[in-house]
């Protein structure tokens, strides 16, 4: 739930429930909700604060946060232009991959 009360797919604009008061609240909400066929499945987290950034403490919801575990320098990167034969790349030479 965001802070408006509406929806939203960031941490950044999360509700951070403080007592379970407001907990049995907000899980009503997500219910009544789910219920809607609004959202699907929705549950609490829990989460920590650095300044005003709000933080997963569990790692599953930080990937569901953050996006993939994996560094972007060694995910699967694009084939080079003159491996899928891009006319743009005339310039490099052919590559075959049975090494002839």
């Amino acid at each position: 739930l965001a802070k408006d009360g509406g929806w939203t797919a960031t941490l950044a604009g999360s509700r951070v429930i403080e007592n379970d008061d407001e907990l049995a609240q907000m899980k009503a909400l997500a219910d009544a909700a789910a219920k809607a066929a609004i959202v699907v499945e929705p549950y609490p987290i829990d989460v920590t604060r650095d300044g005003d950034e709000i933080r997963p403490v569990r790692y599953r919801e930080r990937i569901r946060a953050y996006g993939p575990s994996i560094h972007p320098d060694f995910a699967k990167q694009d084939a080079a232009g003159h491996f899928k034969g891009d006319e743009e790349d005339d310039d490099a030479p052919p590559v075959f991959l049975n090494g002839v």
